[in-house]
């Protein structure tokens, strides 16, 4: 138990390291939250660089998070494993190293629930291509994945109580994330 507050801060840490800033650095490019949804994530790199890039981006944050992942089986209890993947989603939404302006966390949570319930992963990962599919909006399909996720993970934890409660702030913390693509597709509903 003595590591659990260790790896919380080392988890903030590395969620706080965002792949995709410092890939647009050394290819000499603007800051990637400078241009559309201003937002360092997948979908914003795909947006501006193309599918290469976004695919290294997504990579690298999923193999970022399964590492974390597999500390915190290996270190923790199960039921504290939910907490690690809330800390690196804070990290990546509020990065130390970047000015506390960084990405969803969507693509953290995945390769985090990949390592630690890997059937789930693969399910939400069809759910997301469906959902977009329909609806071609990726935060949408990023909802129904978070939530195939979030199942996994708890199934994962045996539904333990203390691994229900930080598995529901992650929810609420992504969809919190994600007010603005919420509000601009009520918007748009409306608009006639």
């Amino acid at each position: 138990m003595y590591h659990f507050i260790p790896l919380l801060i080392l988890t903030y840490l590395a969620g706080s390291v965002n792949f995709s800033i410092l890939l647009f650095r050394l290819l000499g490019k603007e800051d990637p939250r400078s241009q559309f949804s201003q937002n360092p994530g997948v979908v914003n790199v795909h947006r501006q660089t193309g599918p290469l890039w976004a695919a290294v981006i997504l990579l690298l944050d999923l193999f970022r998070a399964a590492f974390i992942a597999y500390l915190a089986l290996r270190y923790l209890p199960l039921v504290y494993l939910p907490w690690c993947a809330l800390c690196l989603l804070i990290g990546n939404r509020y990065p130390i190293f970047h000015g506390f302006h960084g990405g969803k966390g969507v693509a953290n949570f995945l390769g985090f629930t990949l390592f630690a319930a890997p059937w789930s992963a693969a399910m939400a990962a069809v759910v997301w291509t469906i959902i977009y599919g329909i609806t071609r909006q990726p935060f949408l399909g990023s909802f129904g994945m978070i939530l195939v996720l979030s199942a996994g993970l708890a199934w994962r934890c045996a539904y333990h109580p203390l691994a229900i409660t930080a598995i529901f702030i992650i929810c609420v913390f992504i969809v919190f994330a994600h007010r603005a693509n919420i509000s601009r597709l009520l918007s748009a509903k409306k608009t006639p």
